[in-house]
């Protein structure tokens, strides 16, 4: 129902049967230009208004037809929302404490500070009104954030596929297991399925079970009662239970301990938990998105991963491609990173050199899309004119393979990289990186032994 905010004004009842102090009170609430004021004697007259939705309703509580109580009843039945001061002619504690229970703003008393009190009570409940304003507000600019257009950039054509995949997933309620390296953005398309799917009013939790130590994420997920354990001083809500109704996104999940593994399996499969130190089954509604750098499969046949578990939380499967891997993406990703950190810092918008935008598209991005974005906030912080020249382009030399695509070498050379990396990567399993490179074993094997890596 509409909150009774009308622009900058504030739509506000007052129900007083005595008319000399109607007309005062509508005087003194009218000093305020932005009070919408619409006057009644009797709570008949105020009922069938209701549908107006007025902000504020100002009832006096003794009247002809009905008493304060009653009308405050119907009122928060109608709309709960609609904030009520009761004025009234009687001093009575333990009445004004029942409408006070009962959903009452304030209890004012009719004597000469009548007024100034109604009037500080207003402001108060304005002050209210426009925190849910911003809040509202904040909220849809949230969910605009997370709209396709703003925060899934790239053109290229393994990020099409990419966007048909969530597309599918904002239509249905199934569960959604993201893959990619690290950096490559797979909270931003969890938050990005959530916020464009029906449960886009529910919260969106995020958890990244690398960060939790083995000892307490069971109570960071399933909440824990009073008493569980040493410092549990009171009852705590798990983040399944946070995020009913909404979206529960598990990052690493394949750093989940394999005692959390089975619990966690339970749960999925039960759609209800019981808090560490409790005996109350609480079920829950939660949408499970789950994210991994690491190949799920793999950790599956080396016994790292529950086989049922895998099955459980595979779902939907969403492949994000590196960095690298995406073209000229790198330069729309730059230019939307130019332009955030202009407008964060109140900046000319700045322009990106042709011989800079070439040093980018030749860089390997080990830490992907997060590299990129620091690296551009870097080069905008060094930038001395209104362009970004290839020297304020800086790259971190701490990875082994940073300097793979600004080095002139041979394929032969390249070759031995690839593999030496991949080998790397997936524990010098040969199978596994032949299958990933589409090769044969025999050619790595053959490799490893002519270049001399045959013990690496």
């Amino acid at each position: 129902m509409a909150s009774g905010k009308i622009a900058n004004g504030v739509k506000i009842f007052l129900v007083e049967d005595d008319n000399w102090y109607n007309k005062l009170l509508v005087h003194h609430l009218s000093l305020n230009p932005t009070n919408i004021i619409e006057s009644f004697t009797n709570g008949k007259d105020l009922l069938k208004n209701l549908y107006k939705n007025p902000a504020i309703i100002i009832l006096d509580y003794t009247l002809p037809d009905a008493n304060g109580s009653f009308l405050l009843s119907k009122i928060k039945e109608y709309n709960s929302e609609i904030y009520t001061i009761i004025v009234s002619g009687q001093e009575d504690i333990s009445t004004a404490i029942n409408l006070l229970k009962e959903g009452a703003s304030d209890y004012i008393v009719k004597n000469e500070e009548t007024r100034e009190r109604l009037w500080a009570t207003i402001n108060n409940i304005r002050d209210k009104m426009n925190l849910k304003e911003e809040i509202k507000e904040l909220k849809e600019e949230l969910q605009t954030h997370y709209n396709f257009s703003e925060s899934m950039i790239g053109s290229s054509n393994v990020m099409k596929t990419v966007y048909t995949v969530i597309e599918k997933a904002c239509t249905s309620n199934i569960t959604v297991s993201i893959n990619g390296e690290t950096g490559t953005g797979k909270e931003v398309v969890a938050k990005t399925i959530h916020y464009n799917s029906p449960r886009k009013k529910g919260k969106f939790i995020a958890v990244n079970v690398a960060s939790i130590p083995h000892d307490l994420i069971e109570s960071e997920l399933f909440g824990h009662e009073k008493g569980a354990f040493t410092g549990a001083q009171a009852r705590r809500i798990g983040k399944f239970e946070e995020a009913n109704n909404g979206t529960l996104f598990l990052d690493e999940i394949a750093e989940m301990s394999p005692t959390m593994q089975v619990k966690l399996l339970r749960i999925l499969q039960e759609k209800e938990l019981t808090r560490v130190g409790g005996n109350d089954v609480i079920k829950f509604d939660s949408r499970i998105i789950v994210a991994t750098h690491k190949d799920l499969a793999a950790e599956v046949q080396k016994g790292n991963f529950r086989e049922d578990l895998y099955y459980r939380v595979l779902g939907l499967t969403i492949n994000l491609p590196a960095l690298r891997e995406r073209g000229t993406d790198i330069i729309l990703l730059a230019k939307h990173f130019i332009k955030q950190y202009c407008s964060e810092n109140h900046r000319t918008l700045l322009k990106l050199s042709n011989d800079a935008q070439k040093k980018l598209m030749d860089y390997y991005y080990p830490g992907n899309i997060r590299e990129l974005k620091s690296i551009i906030d870097l080069a905008c912080v060094m930038c001395d004119n209104n362009t970004i020249e290839v020297d304020n382009i800086k790259f971190s030399k701490s990875g082994t393979n940073t300097d793979l695509f600004l080095k002139e070498m041979t394929i032969e050379e390249y070759t031995n990289h690839i593999i030496k990396s991949y080998l790397e990567k997936y524990n010098n399993n040969v199978l596994l990186v032949a299958k990933k490179l589409d090769i044969g074993k025999s050619t790595i094997y053959r490799l490893l032994k002519d270049n001399n890596l045959s013990n690496f």
